[in-house]
């Protein structure tokens, strides 16, 4: 048997593996696979690989990897072996691993555990609509299972489409998955099942049984959705004589009315969350409690800290919601971590991409102004790319609103401009030099003391300065903005009024 030939991983080595197609964007249901799989094999002193499975030529493409690889790397999870780092299991694409299959696929043959099928389309479909139709569940019928080796070999010469095809036993196929328990299937309702299209192309349930074996794989660690290629897979190891690794199953993630994910909570490539802004530390943070969870009240887990506490115990059986409110607070606590200087740099593309600064040092590019911005709006921003809607008006020589937003509570026009006209006769007496957070605050704050309402004073202000409904504090954006615009915005503010 081809087994004897190889010796199987080390007692207790724990290695893992994250097998992408490389047919589309890394998305966050496959980035938390990755993710569970990183921390499982970290935990437990094990390697984890990076598998490439692009056998589906027609769609599998060359930018898809680079995504993959690139976004899995700024999510900061590490591989051990993989298409970019060699190890001693590769070559780590299926595309490479041909010659590999073609060896197993005719120990099948040869043994009489596979054949060739010559079906066609049109009668497969028919066989299909016939069981349908007779409340069966449709399987391959076997038409093919018992062509004798002269017909057959007549056939390939011949050069008649075919495919292989396993023969599946009709018995119950049994195993522990380490989160759901035990899980049975009953073989009889499936049917044999094409595992190559021929010597040199195989399908997934058949490549990925070799890749599993070749690579020492001790822990499959996917998403429900493979629960069923299950028991073919593990059929497949017994008809090779294959130790059989330890299967874990993770639930589905779910829209917040528990449907299926899609574009709209979620169903979204990294890609497109790294654009809009969220950091990776937050959304490493948020997949992690798509179904795990750590058994206490503690929200905050960095990656060491995730290595540290993950167990495949307190992963849960059922579906995940996908709470983007959720990712939203991460986000806005991981970026309050990260210093002014830092917060800036990446807050830097969203400013020069909205033509607010120049891509290089000159007349519109004032990185200490810049870090300015940031810091009082760090404490806001629950994505990086809000950033340029809260601040734009920073920005502008002249900002456009209604007057309505001038109004404090039930204040009259009349009101406005009086309070307007006071801020203008306050803050006109502070010269540029003394232009600062401390001095405008001892200069406005006792005048809102007397009037008894501090808001019928500083929201005026606040609105007249931003042309916003909330923003920062009036006195941080007008030490910003300095004393030549913050009196020109109130007097623009005046002529709102009537």
């Amino acid at each position: 048997m081809i087994s004897e030939e190889f010796k199987f991983r080390k007692p207790g080595e724990i290695r893992t593996r994250f097998a992408p197609s490389p047919t589309g964007f890394l998305h966050v249901g496959s980035s938390r696979t990755a993710l569970f799989n990183h921390l499982f094999a970290k935990k437990n002193k094990g390697s984890f690989v990076l598998r490439i499975e692009d056998t589906d030529t027609e769609r599998s493409d060359p930018k898809f990897e680079k995504d993959i690889l690139e976004n899995l790397k700024w999510l900061g999870i590490d591989w051990d072996e993989g298409p970019d780092i060699e190890g001693d299991y590769g070559p780590y694409r299926q595309s490479q691993r041909l010659e590999i299959y073609t060896k197993y696929l005719e120990e099948l043959l040869d043994n009489d555990k596979a054949y060739y099928c010559f079906c066609s389309e049109e009668e497969l479909e028919a066989q299909r609509q016939y069981q349908m139709s007779q409340g069966l569940a449709p399987k391959y019928s076997g038409k093919c299972a018992d062509l004798d080796k002269e017909t057959v070999k007549r056939y390939l010469v011949e050069g008649k489409p075919s495919v292989i095809r396993f023969r599946i036993a009709s018995k119950k196929v049994s195993f522990d998955d380490l989160i759901r328990g035990k899980v049975e299937f009953d073989t009889g309702l499936m049917g044999d099942t094409v595992i190559a299209k021929n010597l040199n192309t195989p399908l997934y349930n058949f490549a990925v049984v070799i890749d599993d074996f070749e690579m020492k794989i001790s822990h499959v660690i996917r998403g429900e959705e493979h629960i069923s290629n299950t028991p073919k897979q593990i059929l497949l190891h017994e008809a090779l004589g294959l130790p059989q690794p330890k299967y874990a199953h993770m639930p589905m993630i779910l829209a917040p009315d528990r449907s299926k994910l899609s574009k709209r909570y979620g169903a979204t490539a990294v890609s497109e969350y790294k654009k809009e802004g969220y950091l990776p530390e937050a959304l490493v943070n948020f997949m992690a409690f798509l179904g795990w969870n750590p058994g206490d009240e503690r929200e905050i887990y960095s990656m060491n800290s995730l290595v540290k506490e993950f167990t495949l115990e307190n992963v849960q059986k059922s579906g995940a919601v996908f709470n983007v409110k959720k990712l939203d607070f991460l986000n806005g606590f991981y970026i309050r971590q990260r210093s002014p200087e830092k917060l800036t740099e990446l807050c830097l593309p969203y400013f020069i991409e909205a033509g607010l600064v120049a891509e290089e040092k000159g007349e519109k590019f004032d990185l200490n102004l810049l870090q300015k911005i940031v810091s009082i709006y760090q404490g806001r921003l629950k994505k990086i790319s809000e950033i340029v809607e809260l601040t734009g008006f920073f920005f502008k020589e002249n900002i456009v609103y209604d007057k309505s937003l001038l109004k404090w509570k039930e204040m009259s026009d009349k009101e406005i401009k009086n309070s307007l006209d006071k801020l203008e006769k306050i803050l006109s007496k502070i010269k540029i030099g003394d232009w600062n957070k401390e001095n405008l605050e001892n200069a406005l704050l006792p005048e809102a003391e007397k009037i008894g309402d501090r808001g019928s004073l500083l929201w005026p202000l606040r609105a007249a300065l931003t042309g916003k409904e909330a923003s920062a504090g009036p006195f941080e954006i007008a030490e910003i903005l300095g004393r030549e615009k913050t009196l020109k915005r109130i007097k623009q503010a005046k002529e709102l009024l009537p």
